[in-house]
């Protein structure tokens, strides 16, 4: 393995009687973008602690740019891999400004002031998310969906080339979801920044990922480009759902259909290329 991210044999459980991971070994080179889907309680939160390193792994290893990552203090691991967490409603009264700042934590000197480096990173970041508009309010004063957008700044703000993403887009309307995503694609595309979310949106995922992993609750787990991984047959053992399968364009989509969807008694189609 070489690859900016490596997996290797990883298992994980919280208790010695359940094991959530198993046996999951995967490489990302630098520059991927990965989409991590499974049902509730798959183990893709889990997953992404590990990565960061607030777990640590039973067995195998996890190694960030060829270093093992328990090699890494919480400064430096900080300069490799930032991480989007699901939203949260804020206890203490911090402006946006100050959040997306506190991205730049882990390159400030030890007289505390920022550089003019690290002004530009945090304005540039304000900028892409468009949350430059409400900087000098507090978190607590915005919506769920302009909170996520300033976690996600405060992502960008921090520069490292590894982005670690829990479901993103979770909070945010259709044209942030849409916006969201093309900005991570082009930071994928023009800075080579590695891209690792998990997503229960996996249509809109396929749009952008090249990569994906898909966690089953039972612990079995699949690994391999989008086209490979996201078929029909492996959604609905995944995800337990009756599922259509359609195209548009040269990607397939899925709509689940539950008993009572108007569609319910909708024939399959038969994809013309790719696994079904």
């Amino acid at each position: 393995m070489s690859g900016i991210i490596e997996v290797e044999n990883i298992s994980f459980g919280y208790t010695s009687k359940r094991t959530i991971l198993k046996d999951i070994s995967f490489e990302l080179a630098q520059g991927s973008f990965l989409a991590i889907a499974g049902p509730n309680g798959a183990g893709k939160t889990t997953l992404l602690n590990l990565l960061c390193g607030l777990l640590v792994s039973k067995t195998g290893s996890i190694k960030i740019d060829a270093a093992d990552i328990k090699s890494y203090s919480v400064k430096k691991l900080a300069q490799k891999v930032a991480v989007v967490r699901q939203e949260f409603v804020p206890v203490f009264g911090f402006t946006v400004e100050e959040t997306v700042s506190m991205a730049r934590t882990p390159y400030i000197t030890a007289f505390g002031f920022e550089s003019k480096t690290d002004r530009k990173f945090i304005t540039d970041a304000l900028e892409m998310t468009d949350t430059a508009q409400f900087a000098s309010r507090t978190l607590s004063q915005l919506s769920g969906g302009e909170r996520q957008r300033v976690f996600i700044a405060r992502a960008l703000a921090q520069n490292s080339p590894v982005l670690l993403l829990d479901e993103p887009t979770s909070m945010l309307d259709l044209k942030y979801q849409v916006g969201i995503y093309d900005l991570l694609k082009r930071m994928q595309l023009e800075e080579g920044k590695t891209i690792v979310t998990i997503t229960h949106d996996i249509n809109l995922a396929a749009q952008y990922a090249e990569v994906t992993l898909l966690l089953g609750a039972d612990g079995a787990h699949r690994y391999g480009c989008v086209e490979d991984v996201l078929c029909r047959r492996q959604i609905e053992k995944v995800f337990g759902v009756r599922t259509f399968a359609g195209r548009v364009g040269r990607r397939n989509f899925f709509l689940p259909l539950g008993k009572f969807a108007k569609d319910k008694n909708i024939i399959d189609t038969n994809l013309s290329a790719g696994p079904q």
